[in-house]
C-alpha cells in the first residue's frame, strides 16, 4: 500500500465569501417570501412548475434519457478501467460500505413514504387509457413506478458523480460543481465568478432539496409516531423531530463521512433489509417472487416506450398526468443531482469509472425493484381483495400508506415501530450528508480529499433545521418543491456541459495512452551491468537513501535537461518540494535540521496545450514478506522514487538509475507527451 503522493501546494481552507452570502441571501429572500406569502407563492409557483411541464416536457424525456445512455456508454467503453484518482490508487470505502452510502443518500426516507402509496395510486388512479382498478392497470403500476425510481434517475446521479469525482482526483481539481466545466469555459472563468455562480446554484438548489426532503420526512415520521404510540399529528411534534434529528445530525457531521455518515448508512442498509425480508416472509410469499420477476421484465419490455412518452395523444388528461408525475419526478432527481452527486463522488475516489457506473446505476436498482414489488405488490393484492381502506389511506395520505399496510400483518407494532426507527436513521442520515456537501461547497482552498470545517458544517445543518421549521409553521413545503423542480431546468443545461466536458477529457486520455505505446529506447543497460541491475531490484532503501538519491542524482538530472529545455526556449520550472508526513519519525538516524527533499517536480509550458510534468515522488510502501526481519518493525517499510505524470503514478521506481538513465526516462516521457498532442491537434 503507498501513501499519497505529493500534491501542489494549496491555499489555507476558509470561506468562500461570496458563495456564502449568495446563497445565504437567496435562499432567505424565497423562504421569506413563502412564508409572508403563502397563497400567492404557492400560485404562482405551481403555474411556473405547469408552464415548465408544458413548454418542456419533451425536453426532460430527452435530456433524462441522455444522461443515462451516456453514463452507461462511458461505463462499457475502453474508458472504464480508468480510475477515479491516480492510477495506484485503491478504494476508499469498502465495497458493502460504499453501497450502504449509495443506497442512503441517493435513496433516503422517500423510499418509506412512496413504497406503497406510489403503487397503489397507479393502480386506483392510473394514466390515461387504463381502467382504475383493472388487471391492466395491475400490471402497469408497477413498470411505471419502477420508470420513475430506475435507471433514468440513477444514470443522473451518474453523471454528475463521475464527472465530479473524475476532475477532483484524476485532474486534482476541488470537489466543487464548477470544476467539471473548466475544459470548456477556461480557468480563469471557472476560478472566478461563473465558478462562483455555479457553486452558488448548487448550494441553493441542495439546501431547496434538503428542506423539501426533511418535511416530507418529518411527516413520515410524525404520521408513525401516531400509528405506534398514538402521538398526536401537530406541528409542536413535527417541530420536535425536526430539533431533535438536526442534533442528531449536527453530531454524525463532526465525526465525518469515514464514521457518522458510514455507520448510519449500513445501518439503514441493514435494517431495510430485515423489514423487506420480513414482509416477503409473513406476505404471500410465491406470488410476490412471481411478480417481482413479471415486474422486472415488464420495466425493461417498456423502458424504450416509456421513456419517450409525452402522452402527446392524450389531451389535457394525459398532460395533467405527465405533468404531476413524469416530468415532475425528473425534475426533482435532476434538482437533487448537486447533493447527491457531490455526496457520490466524495465517497468514490479510486474506483474505475467502470466500477462506479455500474455501482452507482444497478447497486440501488436491485433494491428498488424488490422493495416496490414487495410492498407495493403486497398493497395492490389487499386492496383488489377487499382492502379498501388501505387504498384510500394511501391515495389521501401518502405518510400513512407504509403503516397502513403494516396492519394486515402479524406483529403489526413491531414493523411500524421499526418503520419510525428506520425513517429516523434515513432523516438523520440525509441531514448530515447534505451539512457535508454545503459545507464543502462554500469553502475555498478546498483539496479534492479534505472536508470543510466542522463549525461550517454544523452552520448548515441548523440552518436546514431552522429553515425546515420556518417552512412547517407557515405551511410552504409545497411552494419550497416548486421551487426546487423549477431549478432543475437550469441546471439540466449543466449536465449537458458535463456531458461535453467528460467526453472531451476521455478522449484526451484515450489520446495519452496510445501515445504512451510509441517505441522508445530502453532505458537500462542491455545486460553488461546485470549485477548492478540485480543489486537495485532486490534492494529496499529507506528514506535517508532515497532522498540522497533525489538530491544527488535525480536533482541534476532535471536541472540539466530544464536548461535545455530552456535554451530551446520553452517555459519550464523546476520545483523541490518536502511532505512532512512522509518520512517524519521512520528513519531514527534521519537529520530533522535538514532541508528535506520530497519530491522533485519538472513542468515544461506549451502555450495554449497541455504542459509536460515530470515528477518523482518519495513514496513509502510495505516490504515484500520473504524480506521482513521481525525484529525491527521499522524495516516493514521501504522508500522508492517514483514517477509521476499529469495523470499520477506511471508505477515504477528510479532508485539505482544513473543520472543518464534518469535523463532518458525523462526524453521518454516527454517524446510520448508530444505524440499526445500531436494525436489531440
Amino acid at each position: 500500500m503507498y501513501s499519497s503522493p505529493s500534491q501542489d501546494v494549496t491555499k489555507p481552507l476558509s470561506l468562500n465569501k461570496t458563495v456564502f452570502l449568495g446563497s445565504a441571501i437567496i435562499s432567505i429572500l424565497l423562504i421569506i417570501w413563502t412564508i409572508v406569502f403563502p397563497d400567492y407563492s404557492e400560485t404562482l409557483l405551481g403555474a411556473s412548475m405547469a408552464w415548465v411541464s408544458d413548454k418542456f416536457g419533451w425536453y426532460y424525456m430527452l435530456v433524462v434519457a441522455a444522461y443515462s445512455i451516456f453514463a452507461l456508454f462511458v461505463g462499457f467503453s475502453k474508458y472504464g478501467d480508468i480510475k477515479l484518482g491516480q492510477d495506484h490508487e485503491k478504494a476508499q470505502f469498502p465495497f458493502l460500505a460504499w453501497a450502504a452510502m449509495l443506497f442512503s443518500a441517493g435513496i433516503g426516507i422517500d423510499l418509506l413514504f412512496f413504497g406503497a402509496s406510489e403503487p397503489l395510486m397507479h393502480y386506483l388512479t392510473p394514466h390515461t387509457g387504463l381502467e382504475p382498478a383493472s388487471a391492466e392497470a395491475m400490471r402497469q403500476a408497477l413498470a411505471q413506478t419502477f420508470l420513475h425510481w430506475g435507471l433514468h434517475g440513477w444514470g443522473i446521479y451518474a453523471l454528475i458523480g463521475m464527472a465530479l469525482a473524475y476532475f477532483a482526483y484524476r485532474k486534482n481539481m476541488p470537489l466543487a460543481l464548477r470544476s467539471p466545466l473548466t475544459p470548456i469555459f477556461g480557468e480563469r472563468l471557472i476560478k472566478g465568478w461563473l465558478g462562483d455562480g455555479i457553486d452558488t446554484f448548487g448550494v441553493v438548489c441542495t439546501l431547496m432539496g434538503i428542506a423539501t426532503s426533511l418535511g416530507i420526512g418529518v411527516l413520515q415520521a410524525n404520521a408513525g409516531l401516531t400509528h405506534v404510540f398514538g402521538i398526536e399529528s401537530s406541528k409542536m411534534v413535527q417541530a420536535l423531530i425536526i430539533v431533535g434529528v438536526v442534533v442528531a445530525a449536527a453530531v454524525s457531521a463532526m465525526t465525518g463521512v469515514e464514521k457518522g455518515v458510514r455507520r448510519l448508512s449500513e445501518f439503514n442498509m441493514l435494517s431495510s433489509i430485515l423489514l423487506l425480508l420480513a414482509i416477503l416472509v409473513m406476505g404471500n410469499t410465491v406470488y410476490l417472487l412471481n411478480t417481482f420477476t413479471q415486474n422486472i421484465g415488464q420495466y425493461f419490455q417498456t423502458i424504450i416506450y416509456k421513456t419517450f412518452d409525452v402522452y402527446a395523444y392524450d389531451g389535457t388528461a394525459g398532460a395533467d398526468w405527465k405533468s404531476s408525475w413524469t416530468i415532475f419526478f425528473w425534475a426533482w432527481w435532476v434538482a437533487w443531482a448537486p447533493f447527491v452527486g457531490l455526496f457520490i463522488a466524495r465517497i468514490s475516489r479510486g474506483r474505475t469509472l467502470r466500477e462506479f457506473v455500474f455501482g452507482v446505476m444497478f447497486i440501488p436498482l436491485g433494491f428498488i425493484f424488490a422493495w416496490f414489488s414487495i410492498f407495493g405488490n403486497t398493497a395492490i393484492d389487499l386492496v383488489a381483495n377487499g382492502a379498501t381502506a388501505l387504498g384510500e389511506t394511501a391515495v389521501n395520505n401518502a405518510a400513512m400508506g407504509m403503516f397502513a399496510l403494516f396492519e394486515y400483518f402479524p406483529y403489526s407494532e413491531v414493523l411500524s415501530f421499526a418503520g419510525v426507527i428506520i425513517g429516523l436513521v434515513f432523516f438523520v442520515t440525509s441531514a448530515d450528508s447534505g451539512a457535508l456537501v454545503l459545507a464543502n461547497l462554500s469553502s475555498k482552498g478546498m483539496t479534492n480529499d479534505t472536508d470543510a470545517p466542522v463549525w461550517l458544517r454544523l452552520f448548515w445543518a441548523a440552518a436546514t433545521g431552522l429553515i425546515t421549521l420556518g417552512l412547517l409553521f407557515a405551511g410552504g413545503f409545497a411552494s419550497l418543491q416548486s421551487v426546487s423542480v423549477i431549478a432543475g431546468l437550469p441546471f439540466s443545461l449543466i449536465l449537458v456541459l458535463y456531458m461535453m466536458s467528460m467526453w472531451k477529457s476521455l478522449k484526451e486520455e484515450g489520446n495519452k495512452r496510445k501515445a504512451s505505446t510509441i517505441g522508445t529506447a530502453n532505458v537500462l543497460d542491455s545486460g553488461k551491468g546485470w549485477k548492478a541491475r540485480l543489486q537495485r531490484i532486490v534492494s529496499f532503501p529507506g528514506h535517508a537513501q532515497v532522498e540522497k538519491f533525489l538530491k544527488t542524482v535525480v536533482m541534476p538530472a532535471m536541472t540539466e535537461v530544464e536548461k535545455e529545455f530552456k535554451a530551446g526556449g520553452l517555459k519550464t520550472s523546476l520545483d523541490a518540494h518536502n511532505l512532512a508526513s512522509i518520512g517524519e519519525d521512520i528513519d531514527a538516524g534521519m537529520d530533522k535540521d535538514s532541508v528535506q527533499v520530497d519530491g522533485l517536480k519538472l513542468r515544461v509550458g506549451h502555450g495554449d496545450e497541455d504542459d509536460f510534468i515530470y515528477e518523482v515522488n518519495l513514496i513509502k510502501a510495505e516490504r515484500p514478506n520473504f524480506t521482513l526481519n521481525t525484529s525491527n518493525k521499522q524495516a516493514e517499510y521501504y522508500y522508492r522514487a517514483e514517477v509521476f505524470l499529469s495523470e499520477g503514478s506511471q508505477e515504477y521506481d528510479l532508485v539505482g538509475y544513473t543520472k543518464e538513465q534518469v535523463l532518458v526516462d525523462i526524453l521518454n516521457q516527454y517524446e510520448r507527451h508530444l505524440q499526445y498532442l500531436h494525436l489531440e491537434r
